[in-house]
């Protein structure tokens, strides 16, 4: 493979040389289908997860096109990029930067959660292209710092943790800002009816490419999953990490309160962690990525919705402490690791109220994960039932999973071991707590 890959994409010298200079040797197959359509000027509607090179999709043609021409005068923003979360934006623009290396071409990033000064200086100075998450965006428009009604080039990256997050009325207000006439691309990692909606609602003649999870389920990737009891999987955590010496190990928690408790946990049994999650400062957000990135600090635990700004290298360990509520986040999850063609491992560790989960996962993935039961604590209460259903919270209704929690708690309550009747209260109150949380973090 040699650069001719990138030339033949039909990218510019000073585009191809920021490519080589960045170790790029060929171009990714969403890279190879949405590069063309967008340099001719075509919408187009991505299937892809983070980790496929999309960013570098969309950067190298909106960068192309904007360097063909520069209008006189002041800079305006002629290229709007809306992505969900912190990291994700300053990771976009850190890619920006790479990039324009040779160009002519000034860029910011602009979010939330730190002093909106230095970003309304930027915006004074003039600019060509905006990254931006929906809040800040949309506060700064409110002030009169920023106006987007000559938008050439409008991206909105990972559309379904948009949704997820509650941004859908902020897209919606953003888009009746945006003149008429203007090229568009939409990624998602996923195409719920919500996406495809919302694609039909703005795209125009789109191009479709799909690189979507079912192809990426990375076969480099080593998977287990391990059958046990909820008190049991802290010190199955601790052992594997202990004896497996982790010193790059990602660990995936429902809930902040979760991610939280869990490195205190840890700390208590000697291992260093940081947790990075919404309820977090952008500075401690930042700090604790840095400090794993340079692998001071050995584990990082988060939530998925800090999870899709996370581009490590290096990382040899996902766990799933806590299964995914939504089988797509273990596709996005266990693509943490085994980045740029490395090898990697991921264990999933499942209790018996998230067999629901696994059943979902495995049905996405189209295969059944190898399981390992040959640990100190593994629980055959926990395996899914012959004919068992996926389990899924619904969003915003109070019912949990309604097919699954009888089934488990009927078949699995008296297992346990214990007071019966305490069995039960216990497995009322515990659902029903968890999908309070999820419906907060979603807001």
């Amino acid at each position: 493979m040699n650069m001719s890959d990138f030339q033949s994409l039909g990218l510019s010298k000073k585009l191809l040389q920021a490519v080589k200079n960045e170790g790029y040797t060929s171009p990714t197959p969403v890279q190879e289908q949405s590069i063309p359509p967008l340099l001719a000027g075509r919408d187009v509607l991505g299937v892809a997860q983070t980790g496929t090179g999309k960013t570098a999709a969309f950067a190298l043609p909106v960068l192309q096109v904007m360097s063909r021409s520069r209008p006189q005068g002041k800079r305006f923003i002629r290229a709007l990029v809306l992505s969900p979360t912190r990291e994700l934006a300053a990771q976009i623009d850190e890619r920006f930067s790479a990039y324009s290396e040779h160009l002519d071409i000034r860029h910011r990033v602009i979010f939330g959660g730190v002093s909106q000064n230095p970003q309304v200086r930027a915006l004074q100075r003039g600019l060509d292209i905006l990254i931006a998450t929906p809040g800040r965006l949309l506060d700064l428009i409110g002030q009169g710092h920023i106006d987007i009604t000559k938008v050439e080039f409008f991206v909105l990256d990972e559309a379904d943790r948009m949704l997820d997050m509650g941004f859908i009325r902020d897209i919606q207000k953003v888009l009746k800002l945006l003149p008429q006439r203007r090229q568009n691309l939409l990624f998602s990692a996923t195409m719920p009816t919500s996406i495809s909606n919302l694609a039909g609602s703005f795209l125009k003649d789109a191009v479709m490419v799909d690189v979507s999870p079912k192809e990426l389920t990375v076969e480099k990737i080593e998977q287990k999953i391990m059958f046990t009891r909820k008190s049991d999987k802290r010190t199955l955590l601790v052992k594997i990490i202990k004896e497996e010496r982790v010193s790059k190990g990602l660990i995936f928690t429902r809930t902040k309160h979760g991610a939280n408790r869990l490195v205190k946990q840890l700390d208590q049994s000697g291992i260093d962690a940081v947790a990075i999650h919404g309820n977090k400062s952008q500075g401690a957000r930042t700090k604790a990525l840095a400090s794993f990135k340079k692998g001071n600090v050995p584990i990082l635990v988060a939530t998925d919705i800090a999870s899709r700004g996370i581009d490590v290298e290096g990382i040899t360990h996902v766990f799933n402490y806590d299964l995914p509520n939504e089988p797509e986040s273990y596709v996005h999850r266990i693509g943490r690791t085994a980045r740029a063609g490395r090898s990697g491992i991921a264990y999933a560790f499942c209790d018996d109220t998230e067999s629901g989960y696994l059943v979902g996962i495995q049905q996405l993935i189209g295969k059944d994960i190898p399981v390992d039961d040959s640990h100190q604590f593994h629980y055959a209460g926990a395996i899914p039932k012959p004919g068992q259903k996926p389990g899924k919270i619904k969003d915003g209704k109070g019912g949990g999973r309604p097919r699954n929690r009888n089934r488990n708690k009927s078949r699995q309550g008296p297992k346990r071991g214990g007071n019966q009747s305490n069995q039960g209260n216990s497995n009322q109150g515990q659902p029903r707590r968890r999908n309070n949380q999820s419906r907060q973090k979603r807001q």
